[in-house]
């Protein structure tokens, strides 16, 4: 169960949290410059190596038990036409979630990862946030709880991500409420709305800003704008903190959502990388307001985790590297 009944509580949860295990980040480090090759010749991977090593306790770890979660929500503000979809799309693709029949049960498969899929309340959308808070604060810590609890105690690596209808107009208003700017600058494209969806968009998260901007920290905003799938990635994320679980990000919706953790506790995303760089223009802006340097970039804006889940593949062959080469003593090669 989750460790918090109500938003303060989570709030004393997200400030109490473990921080990387600076002994094993140091051998880790002492590991990698006895390997054979060249300093600095895996670049990144080498980094990633040393990041994944520290939040594991481990010099030497390998991923076993990768996890993947998708939570779908439905959003009130859908109702003002921001989607190219309606929202009953957003169960229909639950459901082909749970028969296998989507992209990220296909990359789930393809990198060994458990998914797991969870719907919140789907038949009980979030409130239009261009006329009153998305949720209460009931609303909010109940979709903290269920992103809490869903995360598995013995997973070594976590990914989140979302469906959800509308959830594009939401994240664009998270993003502009916590980073600053003009509704224009963060509003996209999402499902693929024309000229005038877009258009519509942007006056609709403008609406909601002026509503509900600066009246908060992160949680706060959350709950103005956000909806319950962002909610739940933004409860997983944290609960993977807790657990010493690595997070691997994946597109503007979840950055969103995770953004909400690190605007509330500074340094509550230090467990995390940045799976992808998303089509949605805006997720770059936000990656770097947040200091996050994506793994991969390959025009992906599907959501529903699949960037994130192609980036385990990375972090893997980082740690099967780091754990697995020799050193120049092992090998008899000559470190000089």
């Amino acid at each position: 169960m989750a460790a918090f009944s109500d938003l303060d509580g989570f709030r004393a949860a997200l400030g109490d949290m473990p921080q990387m295990d600076a002994q094993a980040q140091a051998d880790a480090v002492a590991r990698n410059g006895q390997l054979t090759k060249p300093p600095a010749a895996l670049g990144r991977l080498e980094d990633i190596a040393q990041w994944y090593a520290a939040w594991r306790g481990d010099a030497q770890p390998r991923i076993n038990a990768p996890q993947i979660i998708v939570f779908a929500g439905n959003h009130g503000v859908a109702g003002q036409g921001v989607s190219a979809f309606p929202p009953e799309v957003t169960e229909q693709m639950v459901l082909n979630f749970q028969h296998g029949g989507a992209a990220i049960n296909q990359l789930a498969r393809a990198v060994g990862a458990r998914l797991d899929v969870h719907a919140l309340e789907l038949d009980r959308p979030t409130q239009d946030f261009t006329q009153e808070p998305a949720m209460t604060a009931g609303d909010l810590t109940a979709a903290l709880g269920v992103g809490w609890d869903a995360v598995q105690v013995d997973a070594d690596l976590l990914v989140v991500g979302e469906m959800g209808i509308g959830n594009t107009t939401s994240a664009a208003a998270l993003a502009a409420a916590l980073t600053g700017g003009e509704a224009s600058d963060w509003t996209g494209r999402g499902t693929g709305v024309d000229d005038a969806g877009l258009a519509n968009k942007i006056r609709v998260v403008a609406e909601g800003l002026a509503l509900h901007a600066r009246q908060g920290d992160g949680v706060e905003t959350l709950r103005r704008l956000g909806g319950r799938e962002l909610a739940a990635m933004a409860g997983a994320i944290a609960r993977a903190r807790s657990l010493r679980i690595p997070v691997i990000l994946d597109g503007f919706i979840c950055t969103a959502a995770a953004a909400c953790l690190e605007h509330t506790v500074k340094g509550a995303l230090d467990h995390c990388v940045a799976g992808h760089l998303s089509a949605e223009g805006a997720h770059g802006r936000l990656l770097a307001a947040l200091d996050k340097q994506p793994l991969l970039s390959l025009g992906l804006r599907l959501g529903e985790a699949s960037g994130a889940a192609l980036a385990i593949s990375i972090v893997k062959a980082a740690l099967e590297c780091h754990s697995g080469m020799a050193t120049f003593a092992e090998a008899g090669v000559s470190s000089a």
